[in-house]
Order: structure tokens, then C-alpha cells, then sequence
């Protein structure tokens, strides 16, 4: 068993641009916390369960994360790089934007609509743009790119449902729910779509890489004792 060297080389030289996604996820995902608007599908989850187990916010979502990955993996759909260090550099690149406060903080009701939807759009292009570089995806990503793929259904379709079935099941075990929460839920899927469509990309045919893409087995070295 030896390291394909030349895919993996291939493939980090492409980590930059994969953390330029991230990024531009993470200012998406800093400027819909800063409207205190409601939070998002998943973050109503994960408050939920801190409700009724008394574990912080930040481990109930690596908890969660690793989860999904684990259900992922029964319904064959693997980590790959893009996977692990999307866990690592979101949140960080999350709490950096909020400490510098380099988003938009209105007051007015309507304004707040209208940046939210701006917020929407950004999250929604850092997702196109990390995940176009097919190193695989994040757990929540990867499992919606995974229904769209299983399923043969639109990617507007398989994360509104994704989404509205967390967010009932966080408001059902106490999680917060806003306005802003219920926008996010049923707009979600069809801004993603219309970035999807703009950039010709077609999350049922994307191709991510997996962690064990890299390992080469060597079968000659394979002998078989009768």
C-alpha cells in the first residue's frame, strides 16, 4: 500500500483556493449572526440539543459534525481533504470576521430582509466555489450533495426538505426559531440552485474526492495462501 503522491500534490496545490470558499462561507455565516434575525437551520438544531443536554454550542456542533459524517459513510459518501478542513477553518474564519465586525449591522426591519438575502447569496457562491474544486465536501454540504445525487432530485428541492426537517426537529426539542431562520430555510435552496445553474455546476454528477483516493494498493504484493 504506498501514497498516490502526484494526486495528492495535485490536490493541495488547490487548498488555497478551497480556503478562499471557506471564507466567503464564513463572511455569509458571520453576517446572518450579526442581524440577530434567527439562527440557522443547523444552529437551531444544535441549540435545541444543548437545551436538553446541557453541552455547549461548539462541542454539540463537532458532535454533530462527525455524526453526519458516520450517516454519510453508510450511504456511501466519504471525507475527503475538503471535508476536515472545512470542519477546521469555518468556524475559525467565522470568529475572525466577527472580531474585526467587518459585516453589516442595520437596524431597520426591512434592511435587515434585504441583507439577509445578500448573506444568503454570499454563503451560497463560497459554497459553489470550494466545492467546485471536488476535494470533497462538508458534513452538512456532503450529505445534501449526496441526497441530490442518491435521490436524482434538484438541489432546491433536496435542501429546502433537508433543512425544514432540522429545523422542526431543533424547535421541537427547544431550539430558537426567527423570521430570519424561516427565509434561510426556504430560500436557501433555490439561491444555491440559481449559483449552481449560473455556474453550469451540477451537483449530481460532481465527483469529490475521497481520503482513500490517495492509497494505492498494491495487489502484485497480494499473495493468496491455498
Amino acid at each position: 500500500m504506498t501514497i498516490n503522491k502526484e494526486m495528492l500534490i495535485e490536490d493541495v496545490k488547490k487548498i488555497p483556493g478551497l480556503l478562499l470558499g471557506f471564507l466567503i462561507c464564513a463572511y455569509g455565516i458571520a453576517q446572518i449572526k450579526v442581524l440577530n434575525f434567527g439562527m440557522a437551520p443547523w444552529d437551531t438544531l444544535v441549540l435545541g440539543i444543548v437545551s436538553k443536554t446541557g453541552l455547549e454550542f461548539g462541542k454539540v456542533t463537532q458532535i454533530m459534525g462527525f455524526i453526519i459524517i458516520l450517516f454519510s459513510i453508510t450511504i456511501k459518501i466519504y471525507p475527503g481533504i475538503g471535508t476536515i478542513l472545512n470542519m477546521t477553518f469555518v468556524g475559525f474564519f467565522v470568529d475572525l470576521i466577527s472580531k474585526f465586525n467587518i459585516v453589516l449591522s442595520p437596524e431597520n426591519y426591512f434592511l435587515k430582509i434585504l441583507v439577509l438575502f445578500y448573506a444568503l447569496i454570499v454563503l451560497n457562491y463560497g459554497l459553489y466555489r470550494y466545492l467546485r474544486f471536488g476535494l470533497g465536501a462538508g458534513p452538512r454540504d456532503g450529505l445534501m450533495v449526496g441526497l441530490v445525487q442518491i435521490t436524482g432530485l434538484s438541489v432546491k428541492y433536496v435542501r429546502t426538505g433537508l433543512e425544514s426537517v432540522v429545523l422542526l426537529v431543533g424547535f421541537l426539542l427547544g431550539g430558537t426559531v426567527g423570521l430570519g431562520t424561516v427565509i434561510a430555510t426556504l430560500s436557501g435552496g433555490y439561491v444555491l440552485d440559481k449559483i449552481f445553474s449560473w455556474k453550469n455546476f451540477d451537483p449530481k454528477t460532481t465527483c469529490q474526492r475521497k481520503l482513500s483516493d490517495y492509497v494505492i494498493i498494491n495487489k502484485s504484493k497480494i499473495q493468496v495462501k491455498s
